[in-house]
């Protein structure tokens, strides 16, 4: 893939699970993993840009491109599923040295991150669902429209007004970067291999089994724009009936982008909910 060394897309390169990740590490403390969306293009920087910093000023935040997306390795002959994925994000964790991370988890890495509470408890200590899929809905026609995506310059456009709820984020400069970004080599080839039409299977594919979510019994945070269009409201008030020891937070004036419509809200939320778990284990 080509791009220019200095890009900020590019954090350092590990081996995960037997695939090149490129991963960005940034602080120091107790470790957060931050799993990215599904959008067209989409790579952990894109994703977590605004709040890395913030985030990293009292913790150790890893956010790596998920196995086919970004500038992580793209297998010869994929099995793209929720299940490999989570054995990714664990080989992520291997990978680093990190025996136990808190997770935050944007849409369809909601799915990923609440997937591995499930099947490695142990590994997690909190965990933030963001817009986040993990249990079955009617697919949006939002939704549809982001996996179905095929590049172009107003299609791309379309998105970014189905993303964002304050249309003033939503520029002609912004929508021809992210069309650039989802036309990169090997980008688009990837993401179409991921999600094919009919794609209400893969909403149900990330949905996790309702009494493992019950028996869920980490802290969680659950967040949700009012007005998104790309991930129903239902689905996180659903997830924070579901998990015992969860709580709710839904923005109003925001659509599924809440990390960056609300970004210095949503990181002091976050940061306040996780250093509650820093207090009572003595984390630095």
């Amino acid at each position: 893939m080509n791009v220019a060394v200095e890009s900020p897309e590019l954090g350092r390169s590990i081996t995960a699970g037997g695939y090149q990740t490129n991963v960005h590490e940034h602080g120091e403390g107790f470790p957060l993993m931050l799993i990215h969306g599904s959008g067209p293009g989409v790579t952990a920087w894109a994703n977590w840009r605004l709040v890395m910093p913030e985030l990293a000023r009292q913790r150790r935040v890893i956010a790596p491109d998920m196995l086919g997306f970004g500038y992580s390795e793209r297998p010869a002959n994929p099995d793209y599923q929720r299940d490999v994925w989570v054995e990714h994000a664990i080989g992520v964790l291997d990978a680093l040295g990190i025996e136990q991370a808190d997770l935050v988890g944007n849409s369809f890495g909601g799915g990923i991150a609440l997937a591995l509470a499930i099947r490695y408890p142990q590994r997690v200590r909190r965990l933030v669902l963001m817009g986040s899929v993990g249990v079955s809905f009617p697919i949006t026609d939002g939704l549809d429209r982001v996996w179905g995506y095929e590049p172009s310059f107003q299609t791309m456009r379309s998105l970014m007004d189905t993303f964002a709820y304050d249309r003033a984020l939503v520029t002609d400069e912004l929508a021809e970067l992210r069309y650039q970004a989802s036309i990169r080599p090997g980008f688009q080839e990837s993401f179409a291999q991921m999600f094919p039409a009919p794609r209400q299977r893969w909403v149900d594919g990330l949905a996790s089994n309702e009494a493992d979510i019950r028996a869920v019994q980490h802290e969680t945070l659950v967040i949700h724009g009012r007005e998104d269009q790309v991930i129903p409201l239902q689905a996180s008030l659903q997830l924070a009936q579901l998990i015992p020891n969860a709580q709710l937070h839904v923005y109003g004036h925001c659509g599924h982008w809440t990390q960056i419509e609300h970004a210095g809200r949503f990181a002091r939320l976050v940061e306040d909910f996780l250093s509650e778990a820093d207090s009572a284990s003595g984390a630095n």
